[in-house]
């Protein structure tokens, strides 16, 4: 069974389009509310008018969004390419003081159902969230931004094809966003170097690192289109694929950040009584200084369960005194999900100390951005900060092949693939 297949993207056109930097952006999920105001006003053509159209008083977005993408495939602005190819994508980023290069490539990815799966997904999504994309897939009929997806590549194809066919060729599209991320495009459209990487792939296990909100809505469309056309669904049609990223588990290059989380109140918290509840479980250690604190943090991510808190300009180190408390409180859940921090802080602390509503959490904000969180708690007495440690590959790995989930925003994959670089426009 072919997993992945070339396409013919959709690109801006370069005759028209100078600069990449004003027109591309970042995944629609990952941009606050200023950084929406501040990519329409970069450019009239950036792409997030259509990624993320404006809520506007008597005007349906989705619709809005939908006009603007085929206004700008009639002015050519955007066109699309004249063969089908696979696009191999660098990303040159710093983080913490040191340079990493991500290499992976850009394909189409068959959709699987229940009877036959071809990508394994290891987080849930929320309901709300996939409906906002389901409306604007049905308007604009085209997969806009890619999902990233994660193989082992024991075969080193990506590494292999790039080296002998590519890495001499400068890149059509270069680009460098705003975290100082460079970003290349390569097209490869030779068939027969298709050919080898797309048998290649057939044998790989693939895991949904991020878009599994966009994958499950790719699947959703899929399943309305194929309604509508009865008999004459032949499984062949376009929408039967979505543009992916592919890239493998080599740590030189694959980053995963932590999601903290930033909890707003709808009361006061007595700090003292509930750290008296936190005491049932965690040891708990109040740390002084900002750095210090992460750093214990990060040191203790390679042995054991930590978790951060910050409230009323203080630090706290929760950790964890028994780990088989968690085999009785959610024994339904399997025991690679209950080795997760994020489920020891969803459990242990979001509803056994705070007795919240797992399902239905007040005013709830995740970020990578640890200063980001500690200067809103300083804003808001009302807020609590949480800090955790990021998930390990080898737990998404364990997790998605047996068929099991993460609560939501366990995962965060840095840097993310810019949206606007290729687009895959379907035909239905």
């Amino acid at each position: 069974m072919t997993k992945i297949r070339p396409f013919k993207a959709v690109i801006f056109n370069q005759n028209k389009v100078k600069d990449y930097s004003l027109v591309v952006c970042p995944p629609y999920d990952v941009i606050s509310p200023a950084g929406q105001q501040a990519y329409h006003q970069r450019s009239i053509y950036n792409f997030l008018h259509i990624l993320l159209a404006k809520d506007i008083a008597g005007e349906d977005k989705y619709s809005k969004a939908g006009e603007t993408f085929r206004g700008w495939l009639k002015a050519d602005i955007l066109v699309q390419e004249n063969n089908p190819a696979l696009y191999f994508y660098s990303q040159q980023y710093i983080i913490r003081g040191e340079k990493r290069t991500r290499l992976g490539f850009i394909s189409l990815l068959k959709l699987g159902d229940k009877k036959e799966s071809v990508v394994f997904g290891h987080e849930h999504t929320h309901t709300e969230a996939k409906e906002d994309r389901l409306k604007l897939i049905k308007q604009v009929k085209a997969n806009l931004s890619p999902i990233f997806v994660i193989f082992l590549d024991k075969k080193r194809i990506i590494q292999r094809i790039f080296q002998k066919n590519i890495s001499q060729d400068a890149p059509f599209i270069q680009v460098t966003d705003d975290e100082k991320t460079v970003h290349k495009l390569w097209r490869l459209d030779q068939p027969e170097i298709i050919e080898s990487v797309v048998s290649s792939m057939d044998s790989e296990n693939m895991f949904i690192a991020d878009g599994h909100h966009r994958y499950e809505v790719a699947c959703a469309y899929r399943d309305l289109m194929r309604e509508k056309l009865g008999d004459k669904f032949t499984g062949k049609e376009d929408f039967n694929y979505c543009l992916s990223y592919f890239t493998n588990t080599d740590p030189r290059g694959l980053s995963i950040l932590p999601i903290h989380r930033l909890l707003k109140l709808t009361n006061q918290l007595d700090l003292n009584e509930f750290r008296l509840k936190l005491k049932e479980h965690f040891d708990i250690l109040e740390v002084k200084e900002n750095k210090r604190f992460f750093f214990l943090m990060e040191k203790a991510g390679f042995n054991e369960h930590l978790i951060g808190m910050y409230k009323d300009k203080r630090f706290w180190l929760l950790r964890l005194k028994n780990v088989q408390i968690l085999d009785q409180l959610i024994s339904d859940k399997p025991k690679e999900y209950r080795a997760l921090d994020v489920s020891i802080l969803n459990y242990l602390v979001f509803k056994k100390a705070l007795g919240l509503d797992l399902d239905h959490l007040p005013d709830i904000k995740y970020s990578p951005e640890a200063n980001e969180l500690i200067n809103a708690v300083d804003e808001d007495s009302k807020k609590i900060a949480f800090f955790l440690n990021p998930v390990k590959m080898e737990q998404i790995i364990v997790v998605a092949l047996n068929g099991n989930k993460m609560p939501p925003k366990s995962t965060y994959f840095y840097p993310k693939v810019l949206s606007g670089l290729v687009i895959n426009k379907l035909s239905t």
